[in-house]
């Protein structure tokens, strides 16, 4: 798991002293959970939840005291960007065996149930703020899972391994050099 904290690191910064999870318990209900020391799945609230927050916060498991939504590592995430603010939840996912390059190390935003994030054009704020790196971006409403970032041709371009026309071709290679790692062999 510590490589894991490194590479959220790298990608976004240290974790911000300055912001706390406060009353946001988002990750608590919506995450899955699959460590050595505790599970549980996604949709389905942590059995340690209660009103008033974590029920066992002082010696909750590892996973719970390292795990970290993107919010918190954010300094230019505005404050009402806080899960339980904003209605979603924005984390790293990291995929074992990706389907695709954009889906081994990614941003992935969720619409959180009941969120009016959409309609009151928080995820598009959101959204147009973190696809601005070189970091793939997914949003999942609940229903479908959609690639936000990289636009459609550039994506197109880089799992099809096709040349880019000049105008691309400096943003297709930037993206093949950074996640061809995760290409899929098939």
């Amino acid at each position: 798991m510590d490589d894991v904290a490194d590479l959220e690191t790298n990608l976004l910064g240290p974790v911000l002293s300055h912001r706390s999870c406060g009353d946001c318990t988002a990750c608590c209900t919506v995450l899955p959970v699959n460590s050595p020391d505790f599970a549980k799945p996604a949709g389905i609230p942590c059995t340690h939840l209660t009103a008033n927050g974590c029920g066992i916060h002082a010696v909750r498991p590892h996973i719970c005291r390292t795990w970290f939504c993107v919010w918190r590592r954010d300094e230019d995430l505005p404050d009402a960007a806080r899960p339980d603010r904003s209605g979603l939840l924005i984390s790293v996912n990291f995929v074992a065996k990706p389907q695709n390059c954009f889906e081994g190390v990614a941003i992935n935003v969720r619409l959180l149930p009941g969120s009016d994030a959409i309609a009151n054009g928080t995820a598009a704020r959101v959204l147009d703020f973190l696809c601005d790196r070189l970091i793939p971006v997914w949003f999942s409403d609940g229903d479908k899972k959609m690639l936000m970032h990289p636009e459609p041709d550039i994506a197109r371009l880089v799992l099809s391994g096709a040349p880019a026309p000049g105008p691309l071709r400096d943003e297709v290679a930037a993206w093949r050099d950074q996640y061809g790692m995760f290409a899929s062999d098939g």
